[in-house]
């Protein structure tokens, strides 16, 4: 029998009992039978209680609606390691110690001679294209590309990559820098939300300033997590042809908010100087 009718059996049980135990009153004190209003209690909390139960699914912080691929405890992971690698100054150093630092907030181990689609994880933020740290779940980590997203192999298996290379101590899930390519639309177009169905932990961009010297990583709404300037800039760096596309294919997108603010910033204070 469901709950639901053994409590409906119950509370009409309850109310033609209480009728009568309600009625038994100390003439002399005027004080209702206590056990009805316990029983009364009793049944109301019950009620809240399964109600909570069934809401609960619902209410999950462990699960996205909208990008159900995601593994939103990683991703909650990833971005507290993002937020020690922007205090701690180490988005300032060598491009590729920064780049090594931004693999580790990331879940990724860095594996520049495996090969590819074994773990390598080499070109990682190191293009134009692959800047978006997607955590995803398990059960979707073998998905693939049927055409959905545009200007990428079909198929685009990344699977055993992925479970090559991701770091497993910050939860469930794996970690991948898929391409961001797409990301401008509304909503992205890109491998992370279309291939995956999975929010981006952060994306790589490269502010447009004169030399294309300093990058943001922003969240999936496109709001700032941590700015960094290599030290070894601008020769140091990935190709500047590769540091402009990849801002490129962020204008007029939420994406590119954060590192416009900055390019005007950097412009107001060299008109000032």
């Amino acid at each position: 029998m469901r709950f639901s009718t053994i409590l409906s059996t119950s509370t009409l049980w309850f109310s033609s009992y209480s009728a009568s135990s309600l009625a038994f009153v100390d003439s002399r004190r005027g004080i209702a039978h206590k056990s009805s209003l316990l029983l009364l209690s009793t049944l109301v909390s019950h009620r809240t209680v399964m109600s909570a139960s069934a809401a609960a699914p619902a209410e999950c912080p462990t699960y996205d609606e909208e990008y159900p691929g995601t593994a939103v405890s990683r991703l909650r992971a990833v971005q507290e390691r993002v937020k020690i690698i922007d205090e701690d100054g180490s988005l300032n150093g060598r491009w590729e110690d920064v780049r090594r630092r931004i693999l580790w907030a990331g879940g990724l181990r860095d594996l520049p001679h495996s090969r590819p689609g074994q773990g390598y994880t080499g070109h990682s933020f190191n293009d134009w294209n692959h800047v978006d740290l997607t955590t995803m779940l398990d059960d979707t980590r073998d998905n693939e590309n049927d055409g959905a997203v545009k200007g990428i192999a079909a198929g685009n298996r990344l699977g055993q990559g992925i479970r090559v290379a991701s770091l497993p101590e910050l939860g469930p899930g794996g970690s991948w820098s898929t391409c961001a390519m797409g990301c401008n639309k509304d909503p992205p177009s890109d491998v992370a939300h279309v291939q995956f169905r999975s929010r981006i932990a952060f994306k790589l961009v490269w502010v447009p300033n004169k030399d294309y010297d300093t990058f943001v990583l922003v969240d999936d709404a496109g709001h700032l997590l941590a700015r960094g300037k290599p030290s070894d800039g601008p020769a140091g760096l990935p190709a500047l042809r590769e540091r402009q596309m990849n801002y490129q294919i962020m204008i007029g997108s939420k994406y590119a908010v954060a590192a416009d603010r900055i390019a005007r910033l950097e412009s107001d204070q060299i008109k000032i100087a």
